[in-house]
C-alpha cells in the first residue's frame, strides 16, 4: 500500500525547492553567474528535487508490485509511464532528468553555471507537471 504521507512530504519538499529555483531563475543571466553561490544553490536545489522525485517514483512502483522497475532512476521514469502514473511524454522527460541527476552527482565538475541557469529558466515546468500528476494519482 502506498504511504500517502511519505509522498505528500516529498511533494512539499519539491514545491519548496521549486520556489527557490524559481527565485534563482528570476535573476538575469549575468546576475546569476556573477555570484557563485547562485549556481551552487541551483545545483543543490535541483539535485534534491530530483532525488525527491525518484524517491516518490521508487516508492509508488515498489508498493504497486513493480519492484523490478524501481531499482534504477531511468527505469523508475519508464515504469511510472508504463503503469500510467505519468504520461509517456513526461516519462521520457523524467528519464532525461534521471540522466541529469547522474551528471549532477558524478560529473558535477562538467556542469557550467550557464547550463544550470538554462535549466532553471526553461525546464522547471516538467517538474511541476510531475507534481501535478502525483497529486492526482494519490487523490484517487
Amino acid at each position: 500500500m502506498i504511504n500517502k504521507e511519505f509522498v505528500r512530504e516529498r511533494l512539499l519538499l519539491i514545491n519548496s525547492f521549486l520556489q527557490e529555483l524559481h527565485d534563482l531563475a528570476s535573476l538575469d543571466k549575468d546576475s546569476f553567474i556573477s555570484q557563485k553561490r547562485n549556481a551552487a544553490a541551483a545545483e543543490s536545489f535541483l539535485r534534491r528535487t530530483l532525488e525527491a522525485i525518484f524517491d516518490i517514483g521508487r516508492h509508488i512502483l515498489a508498493k504497486s508490485g513493480y519492484m523490478d522497475l524501481s531499482t534504477e532512476y531511468k527505469s523508475i521514469a519508464k515504469g511510472l509511464g508504463e503503469i500510467g502514473i505519468i504520461n509517456k511524454e513526461l516519462s521520457k522527460k523524467l528519464a532525461q532528468m534521471a540522466g541529469y541527476r547522474n551528471r549532477l552527482v558524478h560529473l558535477y565538475n562538467l556542469i557550467s553555471d550557464e547550463e544550470l541557469y538554462n535549466i532553471i529558466t526553461s525546464d522547471l515546468k516538467d517538474i511541476e507537471d510531475f507534481v501535478s500528476a502525483i497529486k492526482k494519482y494519490i487523490s484517487n
